[in-house]
């Protein structure tokens, strides 16, 4: 009875509409130390995320670290973001994808994950998997929840999903083939895109939910994110978008959901949400397709 009850109202905080709710969102970023030996070095991109985070006064966004990246330059560039506040937080150690790995193994790399991120001074025990995706049986699903919450660990969710890896691979096969490109239409397509899906998702949330949730962007540790993460907050603000600490962003109720299907590709929390409710449409933007990705980079960036 005491378990129904709560669950109840989990439910209801989930789905009712806040009093004066506004549209907040927190930063995360995946995959860091990522691969930087493109138009950025990894110092580089370091400096320019953290003066970028910093001018525009963003507070706390989190870095979701893959430890096997932590050689000299990688570590560093780590704690250059754990110095300026930032949230260090587990990706595992190897970036594997759950459907592929056994349960034992993957278990194994969220450890050794765990063992080598706990030295940086903001490290958290938030978890967000690999490719989104937490199990493609429910026996595997169940035993990384088990394992995790005996770890203390928070499932790291998103509820704002997009591809702005694939315009990273775009751009950096663009400045090695071309030697250069306009970069203003390059900021310009990066935040158009990013808000595409923003607007998508939370347009998405609200008619499930009745409210605007905290949300929480996904978007990769990339030589764009560097150069124009500070376009794209502005951005958010003048369509009066609050940003909040990551922090703040996992204390909204959807935190507490739980979904009961098995999912081989999770398309975020708000997609959870949709298929729970019996929705199978509409789960993945345009902006998540590659091949429309391809066109207006090719439309509004090289044919300048």
């Amino acid at each position: 009875m005491i378990i129904r009850t709560f669950s109840l109202v989990v439910a209801l905080c989930i789905f009712l509409p806040f009093e004066g709710e506004a549209k907040q969102i927190a930063l995360s970023f995946d995959d860091s130390p990522r691969s930087a030996k493109g138009y950025l070095s990894g110092p580089d991109r370091a400096h320019k995320l953290v003066s970028a985070l910093k001018k525009h006064k963003v507070e706390q966004a989190a870095f979701f670290a893959v430890s096997q990246g932590l050689d000299t330059e990688g570590l560093q560039r780590l704690m250059t973001f754990s110095r300026a506040g930032h949230v260090i937080a587990n990706h595992t150690h190897t970036h594997p994808d759950v459907n592929k790995t056994d349960l034992p193994s993957y278990i194994k790399n969220i450890d050794y994950a765990d063992n080598a991120l706990s030295i940086f001074p903001t490290f958290k025990k938030w978890f967000r998997f690999p490719y989104l995706r937490e199990g493609n049986d429910e026996a595997k699903r169940d035993g990384i929840r088990e394992f995790l919450a005996q770890k203390g660990y928070l499932n790291a969710y998103i509820t704002l999903n997009n591809y702005d890896w694939y315009l990273e691979n775009l751009f950096q096969k663009a400045i090695k083939t071309h030697g250069h490109i306009n970069m203003v239409e390059m900021k310009k397509l990066y935040v158009d895109i990013m808000m595409e899906g923003i607007v998508y998702y939370d347009e998405f949330a609200k008619r499930l939910l009745n409210r605007s949730p905290k949300h929480v962007l996904l978007l990769h540790e990339t030589d764009l994110s560097a150069l124009f993460i500070g376009a794209l907050v502005e951005e958010l603000r003048s369509k009066n978008w609050e940003i909040i600490p990551i922090e703040e962003a996992y204390s909204d109720p959807i935190s507490q959901y739980k979904l009961d299907k098995v999912l081989r590709f999770n398309p975020g929390r708000i997609g959870e949400i949709a298929i729970d409710k019996g929705q199978t449409k509409g789960l993945w933007h345009s902006s998540l397709e590659e091949s429309y990705l391809d066109e207006q980079f090719q439309q509004r960036v090289l044919k300048q």
